[in-house]
């Protein structure tokens, strides 16, 4: 297994994969910003199908916040994960303050990104759901709930990359999922791709703008 050049190219080798999946053209891509949206515009570019993001935002452990102890969606859903919060001992009141101060940020970035747009409607489709890797899954498990709440046909989960035992605890709420490579020592989703620069606010829009 070779790393992807960029989150671009790993969005095309996707595509490639998921054409099955969008063959009826009821398909809609929703990529989580900000990594996962260069991916999906790859992805609905390649099989001329819509894209919007399904905004969610990790929840960091305090005074650690690149480790995941959960994620929360724009319309509320949140996932929290018990182990890792009663293993590092964090309160209650630590979670609650992580889950409002995240809220605000998916509050400023659906302005960002959407406007006075609401979000896309998802009844009866085919939704791929889309980030640049599954390190830990929370972001994943959260949107797909999201998007659940609108009643889609099918949720098919796919990423370039991701650790096997994080892809397999996800089949169980997906309809499907489709990842590129499963490498047996992950370490970091960025370790994969040679280019894994950070995605800007603008990036977002722009890549969106284009989309529709």
């Amino acid at each position: 297994m070779t790393p992807f050049p960029n989150r671009a190219a790993a969005g095309r080798e996707l595509a490639a994969r998921l054409a099955e999946d969008a063959r009826n053209r009821d398909a809609i891509v929703l990529a989580l910003p900000r990594g996962g949206v260069p991916v999906g515009y790859e992805i609905a570019r390649e099989l001329a199908i819509p894209m919007d993001a399904v905004l969610v935002r990790k929840l960091g452990v305090p005074g650690r916040e690149e480790l995941a102890m959960g994620a929360v969606a724009t319309s509320g859903v949140f996932y929290i994960d018990r182990w890792l919060v009663e293993r590092l001992a964090i309160t209650r009141a630590q979670i609650d303050a992580v889950i409002e101060r995240e809220r605000c940020e998916l509050v400023r970035r659906e302005r960002e990104y959407r406007g006075e747009r609401g979000p896309p409607d998802v009844r009866e489709r085919t939704v791929i759901c889309v980030d640049d890797g599954l390190a830990t899954g929370a972001s994943m498990r959260v949107a797909v709930d999201a998007i659940r709440m609108g009643r889609p046909s099918r949720v098919i989960i796919a990423v370039p990359v991701a650790a096997p035992a994080v892809a397999e605890s996800l089949r169980n709420i997906a309809d499907g999922i489709v990842v590129a490579q499963l490498p047996a020592n992950l370490r970091a989703v960025s370790a994969w791709y040679l280019d894994f620069s950070q995605v800007t606010d603008d990036e977002v829009r722009e890549l969106l703008a284009r989309a529709r």
